[in-house]
């Protein structure tokens, strides 16, 4: 099972500053038993913090089980979102950031 935790402390580092140069957003991730997070980007500096920090863009609310199934590919987002499983507030800003931030 991947460490959902782990996953979104090492996205500043997956992600390539050119990818996201010019763009702003921020997301609020409420994931269970491993917390929540505030994955803030400013114009190319991503920054991830525990807590739920500043007005969400889009806010992702999964259990632990849920969000690794699906960073392992082994659980469809939309089957996901259908069933209830996967909440997101704005699914067009996910769908804009999901395959920068390796989530697709």
């Amino acid at each position: 099972m991947i460490d959902v935790k782990e996953f979104i402390f090492a996205l500043p580092a997956k992600v390539k500053p050119e990818a996201v140069e010019g763009l702003s957003t921020l997301f609020h991730f409420d994931i269970g038993d491993s917390g929540t997070y505030t994955v803030k980007l400013d114009d190319g500096k991503l920054d991830v913090s525990e807590g739920l920090n500043g007005d969400a863009t889009c806010k992702v609310t999964a259990s632990v089980e849920t969000l690794s199934k699906l960073l392992s590919k082994d659980l469809n987002p939309m089957m996901a979102m259908m069933t209830g499983k996967l909440k997101i507030s704005n699914p067009g800003e996910m769908l804009k950031y999901a395959k920068i931030f390796g989530l697709m």
